[in-house]
């Protein structure tokens, strides 16, 4: 691991430890939110900044991901990180498999499989309904805080470690872990195939990469982080539910990677804290106002939708994007 990395991720580990310490319940709730969404983006923006394959199902890979960590935690009493890596794994295998057979396909070709892989995966609960809940979902068992944790959190800091902080930690060292290795993946060789895939396909296959196996991997690396972030949002809400899984999670997601600057990991994890905190804020001015809760509740996607088309109008790069270019301005201003 390069040492900017590593230096990189012991900051933001003693940032996550302040931030969560020091914030409530609800806050926490909403950090791990947070986190699970840049994890997402965080695989989506590799996908389709680095790569160029427009993915409209991450949604469903998501879904995978939920329902993996339900099943085992209905079925087996095992650590949470156990869960996670073996819903991670199930997430890459169904990945690797919707890679292959979407390898040949680019651009809108490749837009409309997944958009059909969204739509269709949350039936699937609804077909075996005796296995995955059918619309209820299924509820989801957070696992018990391992005891030596616990009594090294209140050392450490005083304060009891309760299951949302416990998830709220677990939530954004995975983020720091993912973010690291998707950096190291982007400035390595893999990453160099990656953007040579997406600035020409030609050109790249006469340099000898190999097309299909470049687009696989980013479609596979991508999954893994859709299905780990899948797995925290069941455990966040502790519940897989189709419903949770609709069309409308992958197009947020594809929305929040544009918000933030396709490519970016940065922008990644921009874009999922506007996706996290802005319909709440947005909800409560509308309260604020005397509007109804439903009338407020509709102002959210309203709002989001505006913050989108303005950003896209006035920075088409994303927000890391025109803060790049602000900060040149001034620079050579």
């Amino acid at each position: 691991m390069p040492r900017r990395s590593l230096l990189l991720a012991l900051a933001a580990l003693v940032v996550v430890v302040l931030v969560l310490e020091n914030t409530g319940p609800f806050l926490n709730a909403q950090f791990t939110a947070m986190a699970y969404f840049a994890i997402a983006a965080g695989g989506l923006t590799v996908l389709t900044g680095l790569n160029g394959q427009l993915s409209l199902g991450h949604g469903a890979l998501m879904a995978v991901g939920a329902y993996s960590a339900a099943l085992l935690l209905k079925t087996a009493a095992l650590p949470l990180p156990v869960v996670l890596l073996l819903a991670v794994g199930v997430t890459l295998a169904v990945g690797t498999l919707v890679g292959v057979a979407a390898a040949r396909l680019h651009g809108p070709y490749l837009a409309g499989a997944t958009l059909a892989l969204a739509v269709a995966v949350p039936g699937i609960p609804l077909f075996f309904g005796g296995t995955l809940g059918g619309e209820q979902g299924l509820p989801v068992r957070m696992p018990e805080i391992p005891g030596w944790l616990a009594d090294a959190a209140y050392f450490a800091t005083g304060q009891d470690l309760t299951p949302i902080r416990y998830l709220a930690y677990v939530s954004w060292f995975a983020v720091i872990l993912v973010f690291v290795l998707l950096a190291n993946l982007s400035r390595g060789r893999v990453g160099r195939n990656w953007r040579a895939v997406r600035d020409g396909d030609v050109a790249a296959e006469l340099a000898g990469i190999d097309l299909g196996r470049t687009r696989v991997q980013a479609f596979v690396v991508s999954s893994g982080c859709a299905g780990l972030a899948g797995a925290l949002m069941a455990l966040s809400a502790r519940l897989a539910a189709p419903s949770g899984f609709a069309l409308t999670l992958s197009l947020l997601l594809v929305s929040a990677v544009v918000l933030g600057g396709l490519g970016s990991l940065t922008g990644a994890l921009a874009g999922a804290a506007l996706l996290t905190f802005l319909p709440p804020l947005v909800t409560g001015a509308g309260t604020d106002l005397g509007l109804s809760d439903v009338q407020a509740a509709q102002l959210a996607p309203l709002s989001y939708g505006l913050v989108t088309v303005l950003i896209v109008l006035l920075a088409p790069a994303g927000l890391t994007g025109g803060l790049r270019k602000l900060i040149h301005w001034r620079r050579s201003s």
